[in-house]
This record gives C-alpha cells, sequence and structure tokens, in this order.
C-alpha cells in the first residue's frame, strides 16, 4: 500500500483541509519536510498511555497493512508493514511475528527488506501460498525506482525445517511480473493469494487504475508459479472508485459459519477493495464464472463506495487466510491512529495496531457477512460482572463496575416492549452514509426507541466519553437500524489535533423480537463493536485525556423515550496479550 505521500491521512485532512495543500494530485501535508525528517528518528521515550493490552503491536514505531497472514505446521504467521526507524510511514520492511494462537506472540527480524534492484526502493503488501508439497511462497509488491514503477515479486523460506520460518530468500528471477504498457505502473500492487483452477493454472489478482477513477482487479495466470500472463480482461472492474488498493477474492460457503479453500462455482464469492482515496473498503457478494474467469456481484449487492464494509470505522487493508487448524476463514485488519500530525505519533513513540482476527462468514440471508472475535480472545478474559433484567427509562443509565472498564470485553442484549416510537426515517438521509446520520443523531440527541448503548471509556461526569448505540426508524416499509461509534466526546484534547468522527453502519436484522445485542472489545484508545452478532462491525480510535486507565468507567444507557431493558449483560476485565518483543 502506498503511503508515500502522507495519504494515511487522507481523510482527517480532507475534514480538516486548510492543513493541507494538493500538489500532484496527491493530498500532501503543509509540514511534509517536517514529516521526512520523521521517517527516521528512533523512538526513545514510547508512552505507554493509550496503548492497547491485547492487540497486536510491535514494541514502538509505525505499522500499517497485515501481509500473508497464514497458518502453516501448526504456527500462524503475521507479517505487516513496519519502519523500523521511526513512528510515521518510511523505511518499510516486512516485520514478521509468529504464534500459537493469534493472541500471544513472539516478534522476529523482519522477513523481507529492501536490498535489491527489484524492491530497492520499496517492500509493499503482498500475500502467502502454500504451493503442493507444503511450500510456502510470498507474492510481494516491489518498488524499483524513485518514480515508484511497481512490479510483483515472490519470497520463499530459507529453511523449511525452521518452525518459525524466521529467513526469506527473494531469488534471482524477480521480478515476475512487470506491468505492461497497458497498465498504471505506480498502481499496480498488492497480490492476492493464488488460487489454482481445474484447468491446473495458479490465478492472482492485484489491484490497479484506469483512467483516474476506474478500480481494477487485474488477474493473472501461470502453470509453474514463475511465468505470469496477463489475463485479457480483470476479475472485475469499477468506474468512479478510484485505485484499488490491497484486494481480496475468496470463496464463502452458502450454509454454515466454517470456511472454504476451494475455488468452485456453487460457492459464493466475496471481492474486497481497499480504496486510498477514502482509506476505507467495500465489498461485494456474488459469482465466479471459473471457465470466463470473471466475478459479477449479486444483484442488490452494491458496487460502490456506498457498499458493504467489513467494519464502518477505522479499519482498513484487511488480508483473510484460510485456517486449516480449525477450518475457518480469518481477516485481519489494520487501525491507524486518530491523531492528524505525525510529530503527535513522534512523540509517542509509536503508531497503528492491529484489530483483533475475526472468524469470517455468510449470514444466512446470503446478503452479507458476519464476523466475530476468534475464539482464542476469550482466553484473556478473568474477572466478570453480570446484570440481568435492568430497566432504563429515557435519561438512565447503569454503571457497570467490578471489572477494568478500560481494558474491557462486553456483551450485551438490549430488548424493548415496542416498536411503536421508533423516529420516522428522514427520505432525506437515503443518499447519506450512516455515519452522516450518526453526526445529526448522537448519543445525546434523544430519540423514541434509542438511543442506547454503552457509553465506554467514560469520566465518571460523561465528560469524555465515547457511545456505542443503537437507534431504531421507521421507514416506508421497514424499520432501520443505525449502529453508531461516537468519537465526538471521546477526548478534552483540542478539535484542530484530534480526528473526531461518528463512525456508523446500519444493521440488517430482524426486529420481531424486539431485541439487539451489543459486543464491544475496549482497549484503552480502541473500541471494536460487533452489532447484532457481528452484522455490523465499527471500530474506533480514542484518546482520552481522563478516562484512562484505573479512571476510565463504564455505562449502559437509554435516552430515548420507550423504556429498555437489559436482559444480559455479561462484561470481563481483559489480561494483556504476551508479546515477545
Amino acid at each position: 500500500m502506498d503511503y508515500s505521500s502522507n495519504s494515511r491521512w487522507a481523510l482527517p485532512v480532507i475534514l480538516v483541509c486548510f492543513f493541507i495543500v494538493l500538489l500532484s494530485n496527491n493530498v500532501v501535508f503543509a509540514s511534509h519536510k517536517v514529516f521526512i525528517h520523521l521517517q527516521s528518528q528512533n523512538a526513545v521515550n514510547v508512552q505507554t498511555v493509550h496503548r492497547t493490552g491485547y492487540h497486536f503491536q510491535p514494541e514502538k514505531h509505525w505499522i500499517n497493512d497485515p501481509n500473508a497472514p497464514m497458518y502453516f505446521n501448526g504456527v500462524y504467521h503475521l507479517f505487516y508493514q513496519y519502519n523500523p526507524n521511526g513512528s510515521v510511514w518510511g523505511n518499510i520492511v516486512w516485520a514478521h511475528s509468529v504464534s500459537k494462537d493469534l493472541i500471544n506472540w513472539i516478534n522476529l527480524e523482519p522477513a523481507i527488506y529492501p536490498s535489491k534492484p527489484f524492491d530497492q526502493f520499496g517492500t509493499w503488501s503482498g500475500s502467502a501460498t502454500i504451493l503442493p508439497g507444503n511450500k510456502p511462497v510470498i507474492l510481494y509488491t516491489g518498488i524499483v525506482d524513485a518514480n515508484q514503477t511497481q512490479v510483483q515479486n515472490y519470497a520463499i523460506p530459507a529453511n523449511l525445517s525452521d518452525p518459525y520460518l524466521r529467513e526469506w530468500i527473494k531469488p534471482d528471477n524477480n521480478p515476475l511480473i512487470v506491468a505492461d504498457a497497458s497498465i498504471n505502473k505506480t498502481k499496480f500492487r498488492d497480490p492476492t493469494t493464488a488460487w489454482m483452477g481445474k484447468d491446473g493454472h495458479w490465478r492472482i489478482v492485484m489491484g490497479s487504475l484506469r483512467k483516474h477513477s476506474r478500480g481494477l482487479a487485474i488477474m493473472y495466470r501461470s502453470k509453474d508459479f514463475m511465468k505470469w500472463v496477463k489475463a485479457k480482461h480483470p476479475l472485475h472492474s469499477t468506474n468512479g472508485t478510484g485505485n484499488w488498493e490491497c484486494p481480496d477474492f475468496f470463496p464463502v460457503a452458502l450454509k454454515g459459519t466454517n470456511g472454504i479453500d476451494q475455488y468452485g462455482e456453487e460457492y459464493k464469492y466475496v471481492l474486497k477493495n481497499s480504496m486510498d482515496l477514502t482509506r476505507f473498503e467495500y465489498y461485494t457478494l456474488g459469482k465466479y464464472d471459473t471457465k470466463k474467469d470473471r466475478y459479477v456481484p449479486d444483484v442488490g449487492s452494491i458496487d460502490s463506495w456506498k457498499g458493504l464494509r467489513f467494519d464502518y470505522g477505522n479499519f482498513y487493508a484487511s488480508k483473510t487466510f484460510y485456517d486449516t487448524s480449525k477450518n475457518r476463514r480469518v481477516i485481519w485488519g489494520w487501525s491507524n491512529e486518530s491523531d492528524i500530525f505525525p510529530e503527535d505519533d513522534n512523540a509517542k513513540g509509536w503508531a497503528g495496531i492491529q484489530l483483533i482476527p475475526r472468524k469470517v462468514w455468510l449470514d444466512p440471508s446470503g446478503k452479507q457477512l458476519v464476523q466475530w472475535p476468534v475464539e482464542e480472545l476469550e482466553t484473556l478474559r478473568t474477572q466478570k460482572v453480570q446484570l440481568s433484567n435492568k430497566k432504563l427509562n429515557n435519561g438512565e443509565k447503569v454503571e457497570v463496575t467490578g471489572i477494568t472498564p478500560a481494558q474491557a470485553d462486553v456483551e450485551v442484549t438490549f430488548s424493548f416492549a415496542s416498536l411503536d416510537k421508533a423516529e420516522s426515517f428522514d427520505s432525506s438521509w437515503t443518499d447519506m452514509y450512516a455515519q452522516d446520520v450518526c453526526g445529526l443523531k448522537g448519543a445525546d440527541v434523544q430519540g423514541g426507541l434509542g438511543p442506547f448503548g454503552l457509553a465506554t471509556l467514560a469520566t465518571e461526569n460523561l465528560e469524555e466519553n465515547t457511545p456505542v448505540f443503537f437507534r431504531v426508524f421507521k421507514a416506508q416499509q421497514n424499520y432501520k437500524v443505525l449502529l453508531c461509534s461516537d468519537a465526538k466526546r471521546s477526548t478534552l484534547k483540542f478539535n484542530e489535533t484530534m480526528y473526531k468522527v461518528s463512525f456508523a453502519g446500519f444493521v440488517d436484522v430482524d426486529l420481531a423480537d424486539k431485541k439487539l445485542s451489543l459486543r464491544s472489545l475496549i482497549d484503552n484508545s480502541v473500541i471494536e463493536s460487533f452489532g447484532a452478532g457481528g452484522k455490523t462491525c465499527i471500530t474506533s480510535r480514542v484518546y482520552p485525556t481522563l478516562a484512562i486507565n484505573e479512571k476510565a468507567h463504564l455505562f449502559a444507557f437509554n435516552n430515548g423515550t420507550e423504556p429498555i431493558t437489559i436482559e444480559t449483560l455479561d462484561a470481563w476485565s481483559m489480561g494483556k496479550a504476551k508479546i515477545q518483543y
């Protein structure tokens, strides 16, 4: 993925555009020279305030995309983009960590780093494939010159008998793939995991851009994994989306929650692309014509920025892999910081985390995916408290005590007696993003059925808090359920230095039983929330000044005129993940 123009801050900067200048179609800070200086400024003191306890992050410095996750010979491998010399993007290498359980990790030496003509200007994102004979191979994007010409390379383990695969070799027959004249050579990156067709040929996809606006998933085929030929047409393309990066293409079973790793026409398929212009992702569900090598989104699967997302918040550059040990598909996502200036990250000595890996499968409706934190996370649960049958009238809240609110796992089911007080859904909102509706209808705005939910990382009097809440609307034909994670009051720190946004997504759920469930993973500066069993997921990054460590509080609240009942609430203090540096 490309952060060479500071585009990591693209979305927040757009919202405070007086901080930027436009140069050569890239969003660049006026303080670009400062940024360049910080790329190689080693962190001497690493601030522990706001560092996570059970999410993955290295000891210090910048990280971004998760790369080539895989399960091999009993060990999980996570590679990721890393700056070993500073806390802003730059000097990128492939850092490497291993785990037995996806939660506790051992950090190893970087596996891939710029060292040869085919990657001397950068080793960017890619994927892993397990070849016949149980031989892993990594495909990654190399930058060959100062113009950011991108090629596709491969790397292989130096010693397959090493259980951790510590050392990787980049053979001299790289690059494997060079863009032809029809391809934008500076927008040609992030190869997917390869899959084999019925014809015995391997296939991969890379993200690209055509004519400034059409996103492409360019396909290549190979008989032997060494000589690759570009297909006559892309796997898929869509106009008006801008450049596609970090594409992912995988099958999902029509029934059940198990993952699959077979590419037959009897399955549903997912095509995900990351939008480098807007810094969020969207995916479609559809069919894969294995004879024509064409992907066709289902009717009703929106193929644009307004399509479905794995996560409606601070979540990007995701990558899935098939976990053979538990027959599941697992997704990793990266969450960047929400402070606007690179100087802030440099001061604290670190930037970026990997979110909790999630199991992903097809919803029974066939219209969307469902995600849930991997079960191994529950091994970190310690002290537990429970609430049940607690009624909350309009304006009431109840504190959840007896746990560590700054580092917790909370599961709650709310119920209500009637849908009659649901507010009318304004027809003018139809073309708005859910987060825009959340911005208008925040947690402090009294409603009918909602807002109700959790006030996380809160002070006792709620001067600081990040509410995660539902609000139910009555549309012409049905009800619309909005899930919001609203960071506007998350910190007393000045707005000018923080990106405090209302993230939100609509939840496609049947309200016949008049219940809504929510799970939130709270970890000092991150809140990952899963609505209705994982149908809608939202991640927020927040930096409270008062509600930190033991001074943080957790509340359940209702600001709607319809009374709400907490049917069950289970909350756990969360221990620290063991990460060996």
